[in-house]
């Protein structure tokens, strides 16, 4: 079959499927904004990143969406007109807009779009934490709804979509929920696995960690709210004061993914340090910023508990690939979490604002690792059976996307 995949960021959810789809005989071709300056071993087309739109007020994040989708689309009609290409499936992923006119360039082909998250004005994201919230006012309630306008017109326009998983699908619109199948992005249970011989060396020192130390890992790609960190910083003083040989070792960014922004030249990460300064040893406490994927597998490896907190919002991999590696994962007790950490069966949930009892679930698992022994075994069962990569997710969406049952 001849596969056209969008995404502005490529490979991102589509790191696994698209070399397997060429594996398995497929033509596949890629199209990314020219902001994307990634290599790749298959053909890749560009489109000129859009001019942000002049549109104010309600109209101003669809407007957005349609400048990105058009330049898209005529990206996509001179893929068609000057190389001759006529895709039988178009997969895209349509939280930018990219792939909202598309359909229109190639009628013939199967439209199909990745649905990763819907917002709304409560039961999500939105509402959820009253220290960051906007104030539910009637103009709130407009910008989130419109906000989401682009993201039905892909689902309308699609002619089937994928969401990673149950929750997430859960957001949309019960009339867009039937095209909706549940398929995860799939988990490397082969590389994230438990590893004796793991080691962490922690820059800038002469430590070496390994498994079986006393170590508590937080890992998201930026440290800002929608992730806890907040939370999470707000529970160290107590957990370190507790425990004198624990480190605590955080991945992520200074930067900024979702929600509210600090005013320029300031981050969430040195703002909730701030916080806690002078209440926490710096010295055990290790930011190692954006790292290469094999020094966060390492650190999983020797993580003794992982924490993993997030608004009702996109699920991210690190918590399930954490339960991979053998960390015991001490997740919120929030829905995308909820739905594969039960509590006390294969890994803990907390309250996503309580803070005392993060500090008191951290230092009873810091301190006596061999009693969660079942919950980690447990917590590694339950992503290769039911997100494992090569058995479970990349068969079920190589199905979706070439037209068999998912």
């Amino acid at each position: 079959m001849r596969i056209l995949l969008i995404h502005q960021n490529f490979p991102a959810q589509f790191v696994h499927l698209a070399p397997a789809l060429i594996a398995a005989g497929h033509d596949v071709r890629v199209l990314t904004a020219e902001t994307n300056q990634r290599s790749f071993d298959f053909p890749v087309y560009r489109y000129r990143t859009p001019q942000r739109s002049k549109a104010e007020g309600p109209g101003a994040s669809y407007a957005d969406a349609a400048m990105r989708g058009a330049v898209a689309a005529r990206a996509a009609a001179a893929l068609r007109r000057e190389k001759g290409f006529v895709p039988d499936v178009v997969f895209g992923h349509g939280g930018w807009g990219e792939t909202l006119f598309v359909r229109d360039v190639f009628p013939e082909a199967r439209h199909l779009t990745y649905a990763e998250f819907f917002y709304r004005t409560s039961g999500a994201d939105t509402d959820f934490d009253p220290e960051f919230s906007l104030p539910a006012t009637d103009d709130t309630r407009i910008k989130v709804v419109a906000r989401s306008a682009h993201l039905l017109q892909a689902a309308v326009v699609a002619d089937a979509a994928v969401s990673p998983t149950h929750w997430q699908a859960s957001t949309f619109p019960p009339e867009i929920r039937p095209k909706i199948s549940v398929i995860h992005d799939g988990i490397d249970t082969a590389r994230a696995a438990p590893d004796p011989s793991a080691r962490l060396a922690l820059p800038g020192t002469d430590i070496v960690l390994a498994p079986g130390d006393e170590v508590l890992s937080f890992v998201n790609r930026q440290l800002e709210p929608y992730r806890g960190y907040h939370i999470f910083m707000r529970a160290l003083p107590a957990v370190l004061a507790a425990r004198p040989a624990a480190r605590v070792v955080i991945v992520g960014g200074d930067g900024q993914s979702y929600g509210p922004r600090l005013p320029e030249g300031q981050t969430w990460k040195a703002k909730f340090l701030k916080e806690v300064e002078g209440s926490i040893d710096p010295a055990r406490v290790h930011f190692l910023g954006q790292v290469p994927y094999a020094t966060y597998l390492s650190l999983i490896k020797v993580s003794r508990v992982h924490a993993y907190l997030t608004y009702p919002f996109v699920l991210g991999w690190s918590m399930l690939e954490a339960m991979a590696a053998g960390a015991l994962v001490i997740g919120s007790d929030t829905p995308p979490v909820r739905e594969v950490i039960r509590d006390g069966e294969n890994g803990r949930l907390v309250g996503f604002f309580d803070v005392a009892g993060w500090s008191a679930a951290l230092i009873a698992a810091l301190a006596d690792p061999r009693a969660d022994d079942a919950l980690r075994r447990a917590g590694r069962a339950t992503v290769v059976e039911g997100y494992d990569l090569r058995t479970r997710a990349l068969p079920r969406m190589m199905r979706f996307v070439t037209g068999g049952a998912a």
